[in-house]
C-alpha cells in the first residue's frame, strides 16, 4: 500500500466525512472532490478498504466506513457498465475489476449488517452486467458459503441471491437468458432445497429460542424469494421433479404459528411469519397460473389452506401483505378455465363476498389514519395503485377475476350487499358513511372490466348503470356546500368520476366540472389533490369520433378564474407546496385555455416564479418541478405568440433565478434552465443580447458537458446561439472550444447525433469564410469516426451534413474538399456512402435536404458531368429516386449495438425534455417539392448541355426512368 496511496486514501476518508456535514457547502465541496478522483486507479478498491478497515476494528461510532459502503455502491452503479470502446474510457481499470470481484463477497458476508446491504446491492448490480461470462465463479463461491453453518453469512448469500435472480422475473425470454438460468440452477437448484429443507428442521429445533428463530425465518424468506425467480420463466425440470418437497413444506408453514415470534411484533410491521406465508401465497399462485397442469394434485389443499388463512386474519395492518396475496392466490385460480368448477356454486360466490371481499374492501381505523396524518401514501396507494398491495385493491381484483366466468351472478349477489349497504349509509350517513364508502369500490370493481392509466375504463360490465349510480350516489357527495364535509366520500366520489370519465359523457362531466373546481378549495390533502387529478384527466379526454378534446376553451371559460385562484390557493395549503397533480392540473387547463390565459398571465408568472424559487433550494418533487417547468414554457410561448417584445418581460422574471440555479450548480434543475432559455433566445431577433453573450463562455466549460443530462439541452442552446450570432462567435476567440466541443461529442456513440445539430447549425448560420478554414480538418474527423466504428445513427448524420454542406456551399467545393483529403476519394465516399446509405436516412426533414443536397450534386457538380467520376451519375440518380419511391432501410447491422436510454451510466440527471419547449422545426432548404425540383434541375442542366444528360438517363434501370418521367410531367418541363 504505497505511500501515495495512503495519502489519497486519508483525503478520501476525510472528504467521505465532509459529505456527513450539516453544512452544504462543505457536502458539495466534499462530493466535488470525490466526483473529480473517482477515475484514478483503485479508488473503487480504495472505498472497501475503508469498510474492511472499520470491520477489523469493528468501529461503530464513525459513519463513514458506511458512507464508504454507500458511495462503493453508488460508483459501481454509474461506471461499472462498459458503455462502448470509443465513447469516455472507463473510470474502473481491469486490474480494479478483478481485485474488486475477488474480495467484495467475502467483505460483505462477513461485515455488519448495514454495510452489507450497500455491498450485496453493488454485488447485484456487477453480476447483472458481469455474471455469468465474465464472473463465473461467482455462484461456486456462494455455494461454498452455505456449507459454513453461520446464518449472518448464509443470509448474505441468500440476499445476494435474490438480488441476483429477481430480475428473471421481468426480463424477456432469450437463448442467452435460458443459458444462464440453467446455470444458475444447476449449480444452485440443489444446494437451495437441501439448505430450505435443514432450515425448517433447525427452526423445529430452535422453537423456543426467539434470536435463532429470528435469524432462520429471515433465511426461509430470501429461499421462498429465491425460488420465485428460478421459477418465474418456466418450470425448471429440478423443481419439478422435487415438487412434492417443497410443496409438502409450503403447505406446513401456512399452519405455522410461531407463539415466541408473535409477541415481539407490533401491529403495524409485517412479521417474518407473514412475509414468510405471504411469499408461499405468490409461490403457489405462480404454479397455479403457469404449471397448472403440474401443479394440479396440490391445488386443492392449497385453496382449502387459503381460505382458513383468509377466514381467520385479522385486521391489523402487519396482516395486508399476506391477506393481499392470500386473495391475489385466489384470483389467479378463478380465473382459470380448468378451476371454475371450484367457484361455480352460488353459496361459494356468497361466502366470497361475505367473508373476503366486504371485509376487506372496509375502511378500517388505519386507512382513516392515513388518510388523515399521510395523505401522500394514502394517494400512492389508491390513486395511483403503487406496487404496495393493499386489502382493498386485492379485493377488487377479486371480484373482477370472478367477474370473468361467473359476470351475472356475481354482479346480481354484489348488488345486493351494495344495496343493503347503501342503506345502512342512508340511515345514518354522519355515523355509517364507511359503509358508502365500501359500496362505491364494490361498484367500482364489478363494473371495470378494463382499464388503462391514461384513459380510465375501457370496458365496463353492461350490468351495472353506472349513470343511474352516478346521478343516486356520487353526485350528490359532490354537489354538497360544504367541501370540507365527509372527505373520504369526497374522495370516492372524485376517484369514481375519474375511473368513469369516459363512460359517464360529455353531458355528465359538464354537470360535475364546476363542484370539481370548488373542491380545490378543500382543506382535505386527499380531497383537493383528486379534484386537481379529476380536472387534469377530463381535459385530457379525446372525443372518439374527431379525435379533438372533449372539453373546449369555451367550456373553462366561465371557470377560468376559479380554476386558476383555486390551483394557487392550495399550493398555499401545507403539505401541498409541492403538490404535483396540482401543478399538472394548471399545465391542463393553461394549455387549453390558450390566449384566454393572458390577461391573467402576470400573476400566474409571479406564482410560477415565487414557487421556483422555493423549490430550487431544494429539490425533491421531480414531478412538480417536471410540470413547473412546462408551465413557464407554456406561459412564454403563448405571450411571445401574440406579442414578441414580452420576451424581455420573461428574462426579467426569470434570469436573476437562473444565475442563482447556475451559479449554485443545482443539478436536477440545470437541464431545464437550457431548455427555457434556449426558448427565449429563439424567441428574439439577431443578434445576441449581451445578457446572454455574458453567459456563453460559461456553457463551454467541460464539467457542464460531463454530465449526460446536460448534453442534449446545451446543445439546443448552443444552436440558439449560432443561429441568432453565429458570425460574432464564428469570429470570436470562443469558436475553437465550440469546435472543441464538436469534437468530443462526435467521437461519441451516444451523442454524435448532437454534434452533427451543432454542425448543421454552424454550417447554416456562419458565412462560408468563417468555417472554411476548418472544414478540412472537421471533414477529416468525421472519416476517422467512419472507419473506426461506423454506425447507422451515425451514417443518417453524415449524409445529412453532406447534403445540407452542398446546399450552403456547392457540390464543387463539397467534391473538392473530399479530394483534397485523399486522391480521388470523392469517389469512394459516393459509392460507398452516399449511393449505398441513402436509404437509411429517416424523418421528412432529413430525408427532404438529402433529396435537394443529391439533386444539386447530380446537377452541378463539374467532376461528376466529367469523365472523372461520370459512371456514378445514373447510380446516383437511382439512389436519389430510391429515396423519393422505397420504404426506409430500418436494418441494423449485426454488431452494431445502440445505447437505450436505461443503459447509459445510472445516477447522473436524466435529461427531461418539456414538451412546451420543444424546438420548432426548422426547414433549411426552401424546397416544397423535392421530386419537381429534380425535375427542373435535370431539365435546366440538358439545356446547358444538350444530348448528355437525356443520354446519362439511359443507364438508369426501367422501373427508375418511369419514376423520373413522371416527376418531369409533374413539374411540366422537358429533358433535350
Amino acid at each position: 500500500y504505497s505511500l501515495n496511496k495512503k495519502y489519497m486514501a486519508d483525503k478520501v476518508y476525510k472528504a467521505l466525512e465532509s459529505t456527513l456535514s450539516p453544512d452544504e457547502a462543505v457536502r458539495k465541496q466534499a462530493e466535488k472532490y470525490l466526483e473529480n478522483v473517482e477515475a484514478s486507479a483503485g479508488y473503487a478498491v480504495m472505498l472497501l478498504k475503508l469498510v474492511d478497515d472499520a470491520r477489523q476494528q469493528q468501529q461503530s461510532t464513525s459513519m463513514v466506513p458506511l458512507a464508504a459502503a454507500i458511495t462503493f455502491k453508488n460508483f459501481v452503479k454509474r461506471n461499472w457498465r462498459i458503455v462502448s470502446v470509443e465513447d469516455e474510457p472507463s473510470k474502473i481499470s481491469e486490474e480494479d475489476r478483478n481485485t474488486v470481484k475477488c474480495t467484495v463477497v467475502d467483505l460483505m458476508l462477513t461485515s455488519p449488517k448495514q454495510y452489507q446491504k450497500q455491498l450485496s446491492e453493488a454485488i447485484s448490480i456487477i453480476g447483472n452486467l458481469d455474471f455469468p461470462e465474465k464472473w463465473p465463479s461467482l455462484l461456486e463461491d456462494m455455494n461454498k458459503k452455505f456449507q459454513s453453518g453461520d446464518f449472518h453469512i448464509i443470509n448474505g448469500v441468500l440476499q445476494t441471491a435474490h438480488s441476483l435472480f429477481k430480475r428473471y422475473r421481468h426480463e424477456f425470454r432469450s437463448d442467452k437468458l435460458w443459458t444462464e438460468i440453467k446455470h444458475v440452477l444447476n449449480t444452485f437448484a440443489a444446494p437451495l432445497t437441501e439448505l430450505f429443507v435443514n432450515t425448517l428442521k433447525l427452526a423445529e429445533q430452535n422453537s423456543s429460542n426467539v434470536e435463532n428463530l429470528r435469524v432462520l425465518f429471515s433465511s426461509l424468506v430470501l429461499i421462498t424469494k429465491v425460488f420465485y425467480s428460478l421459477n418465474y420463466q418456466d418450470l425448471p425440470e429440478y423443481f419439478e421433479d422435487n415438487m412434492e418437497t417443497w410443496m409438502t413444506h409450503f403447505h406446513a408453514l401456512f399452519f405455522y404459528y410461531a407463539i415466541i415470534l408473535f409477541f415481539l411484533q407490533d401491529d403495524e410491521e409485517a412479521g417474518l411469519v407473514e412475509l414468510l406465508k405471504s411469499q408461499i401465497c405468490d409461490n403457489v399462485a405462480l404454479y397455479a397460473q403457469k404449471y397448472d397442469e403440474e401443479f394440479a394434485k396440490f391445488l386443492p389443499q392449497f385453496v382449502t389452506a387459503v381460505w382458513n388463512l383468509l377466514v381467520n386474519t385479522g385486521k391489523e395492518v402487519k396482516y395486508d401483505l399476506l391477506v393481499s396475496n392470500a386473495i391475489g392466490f385466489l384470483r389467479s385460480v378463478c380465473e382459470r378455465q380448468q378451476y371454475k368448477s371450484l367457484f361455480e356454486d352460488e353459496g361459494i360466490l356468497v361466502s366470497i363476498c361475505e367473508k373476503v371481499i366486504v371485509p376487506n374492501m372496509e375502511f378500517r381505523t388505519a386507512d382513516e389514519e392515513q388518510f388523515e396524518d399521510n395523505p401522500e401514501e394514502y394517494i400512492r396507494r389508491d390513486l395511483e395503485g403503487s406496487d404496495v398491495d393493499t386489502r382493498r385493491r386485492a379485493a377488487c381484483d377479486l371480484v373482477k377475476g370472478l367477474t370473468k366466468f361467473f359476470e351475472a351472478p356475481v354482479t346480481r349477489i354484489f348488488s345486493q350487499y351494495v344495496g343493503s349497504m347503501l342503506q345502512q349509509y342512508a340511515s345514518n350517513p354522519s355515523t355509517n358513511w364507511k359503509s358508502k364508502d365500501a359500496a362505491i369500490y364494490l361498484v367500482t370493481s364489478l363494473a371495470q372490466k378494463g382499464s388503462t392509466a391514461k384513459h380510465g375504463t375501457t370496458q365496463s360490465n353492461q350490468l351495472v348503470n353506472l349513470e343511474e349510480f352516478f346521478n343516486t350516489h356520487i353526485l350528490t357527495d359532490l354537489n354538497q356546500e360544504n367541501v370540507n364535509s365527509l372527505p373520504v366520500l369526497k374522495s370516492d366520489s372524485i376517484r369514481f368520476v375519474v375511473t368513469f370519465r369516459n363512460q359517464l359523457g360529455r353531458p355528465n362531466l359538464l354537470l360535475v366540472f364546476p363542484h370539481l373546481v370548488r373542491l380545490l378549495l378543500s382543506t382535505g390533502h386527499v380531497v383537493h389533490t383528486y379534484a386537481a387529478h379529476s380536472v387534469e384527466r377530463i381535459l385530457m379526454i379525446k372525443d372518439g369520433n374527431s379525435n379533438s378534446p372533449l372539453f373546449r376553451k369555451e367550456d373553462i371559460l366561465p371557470h377560468l378564474e376559479s380554476l386558476l385562484s383555486n390551483i394557487f390557493g392550495a399550493m398555499g395549503m401545507v403539505g401541498s407546496e409541492e403538490n404535483e397533480y396540482m401543478m399538472k392540473a394548471l399545465l391542463r387547463v393553461v394549455s387549453l385555455a390558450q390566449d384566454s390565459v393572458l390577461p391573467y398571465m402576470p400573476t400566474l408568472v409571479e406564482g410560477l416564479t415565487q414557487k421556483l424559487v422555493i423549490v430550487s433550494k431544494n429539490p425533491n418533487k421531480p414531478h412538480f418541478n417536471h410540470y413547473l417547468f412546462e408551465v413557464l414554457s407554456l406561459c412564454i410561448r403563448s405571450t411571445c405568440s401574440k406579442d414578441k417584445s414580452a420576451v424581455v418581460g420573461f428574462e426579467g422574471a426569470l434570469f436573476g433565478i437562473f444565475t442563482d440555479i447556475l451559479q449554485r450548480d443545482v443539478t436536477e434543475f440545470i437541464p431545464y434552465v437550457f431548455q427555457v432559455m434556449s426558448l427565449l433566445l429563439e424567441l428574439h431577433e439577431p443578434p445576441v443580447p449581451d445578457t446572454y453573450m455574458a453567459l456563453f463562455p460559461h456553457l463551454l466549460a467541460p464539467v457542464l458537458w460531463e454530465r449526460p443530462g446536460n448534453i442534449p439541452p446545451l446543445v439546443r442552446l448552443m444552436q440558439a446561439f449560432i443561429e441568432k450570432g453565429g458570425n460574432s462567435i464564428g469570429a470570436s476567440d470562443k469558436f475553437n472550444n465550440v469546435l472543441g466541443v464538436f469534437q468530443k461529442l462526435i467521437a461519441s456513440k451516444s451523442n454524435d447525433h448532437y454534434g452533427f445539430y451543432l454542425l448543421n447549425s454552424m454550417i447554416e448560420f456562419m458565412q462560408p469564410d468563417l468555417l472554411e478554414p476548418f472544414m478540412k480538418q472537421i471533414f477529416s474527423l468525421l472519416f476517422q469516426r467512419l472507419m473506426k466504428s461506423k454506425t447507422g445513427k451515425f451514417v443518417r448524420g453524415i449524409l445529412v451534413f453532406f447534403s445540407l454542406h452542398i446546399i450552403q456551399t456547392s457540390a464543387d467545393k463539397f467534391q473538392q474538399l473530399i479530394d483534397s483529403i485523399q486522391n480521388r476519394m470523392f469517389s469512394m465516399v459516393l459509392e460507398k456512402l452516399i449511393i449505398s446509405d441513402t436509404q437509411k436516412v429517416s424523418g421528412a426533414m432529413e430525408r427532404k435536404i438529402c433529396s435537394v443536397g443529391m439533386t444539386k450534386l447530380l446537377t452541378s457538380c463539374t467532376a461528376l458531368l466529367d469523365e472523372n467520376y461520370s459512371h456514378l451519375w445514373a447510380p446516383l440518380l437511382e439512389a436519389l429516386i430510391g429515396l423519393f419511391e422505397l420504404p426506409q432501410d430500418d436494418s441494423v447491422a449485426d454488431d452494431e449495438h445502440f445505447i437505450e436510454i436505461e443503459d447509459t451510466p445510472g445516477y447522473q440527471t436524466a435529461y427531461s425534455q418539456l414538451a412546451f419547449a420543444g424546438k420548432r422545426e426548422h426547414d433549411p432548404v426552401k424546397v416544397e417539392n423535392p421530386k419537381l425540383f429534380l425535375a427542373q434541375q435535370l431539365s435546366s442542366l440538358s439545356k446547358q448541355m444538350p444530348g448528355k444528360v437525356s443520354g446519362m438517363l439511359g443507364y438508369l434501370n426501367p422501373k427508375a426512368q418511369e419514376f423520373l418521367k413522371g416527376y418531369v410531367t409533374a413539374a411540366q418541363v422537358t429533358i433535350s
